[in-house]
């Protein structure tokens, strides 16, 4: 695990401008064959603790989970994964939103799309689709942030919004909150109402 996670810091800092040699050494040390492209770390959170609880050891089967800091930056990651850089096989979630860089980006590095599985807003509104919103609500009291869900809600710019939407945004709203998150609402999902983009992207690996 700690050697998978030196990979992808290495791919990130090959995205960043970095050297090309510690990312090609640790994946030819290490035999991955596919990466798994994020948008971002409260993904990565959800992806790692799903295929867990599934008693997968991503690690051990050559499956990278890379974070790309935001959608735009797609092209760079699939371009140094893919075809044109290490060879592996793509996979990965997008938000419905951000299809467009993905189409784009796949494209170009010559990867194709049918790897990736597409989220309706992103992969927390799935999670809080699929636990319910008195569920997630469970979930908020026990980590202690019930008061300040409860101050969020009151505040004008969310009143009227519909109780799934409120949600999503709360998880957002604080350094590290979504992170959490991914993690816990990963942990708490019964295994028959996993979102089909989750589901569909752990049975491709």
């Amino acid at each position: 695990m700690a050697d998978m996670r030196a990979f992808r810091e290495a791919v990130i800092g090959r995205a960043a401008g970095g050297p090309d040699e510690p990312a090609v050494e640790l994946a030819l040390r290490l035999g991955v064959r596919t990466a798994v492209l994020l948008e971002g770390p409260s993904d990565l959170e959800a992806v790692e603790t799903l295929a867990a609880r599934h008693g997968r050891d991503l690690s051990a089967e050559g499956v990278c989970v890379v974070p790309m800091g935001g959608a735009m930056n797609v092209g760079r990651y699939a371009g140094l994964l893919g075809p044109p850089g290490l060879g592996l096989r793509l996979v990965g979630l997008c938000d419905e939103g951000e299809q467009g860089f993905y189409d784009r980006g796949l494209r170009r590095a010559g990867a194709p799309s049918d790897g990736f599985f597409v989220c309706a807003a992103d992969l927390e509104d799935e999670l809080i689709r699929a636990l319910g919103v008195a569920r997630v609500e469970e979930i908020v009291g026990a980590e202690g942030d019930l008061p300040a869900w409860r101050t969020f809600v009151r505040q004008p710019a969310h009143r009227g919004e519909a109780p799934q939407r409120q949600l999503r945004r709360f998880l957002g709203t604080k350094k590290g909150r979504k992170i959490r998150y991914g993690h816990l609402l990963a942990e708490a999902v019964d295994f028959a109402r996993v979102p089909a983009p989750l589901a569909g992207l752990l049975a491709s690996l």
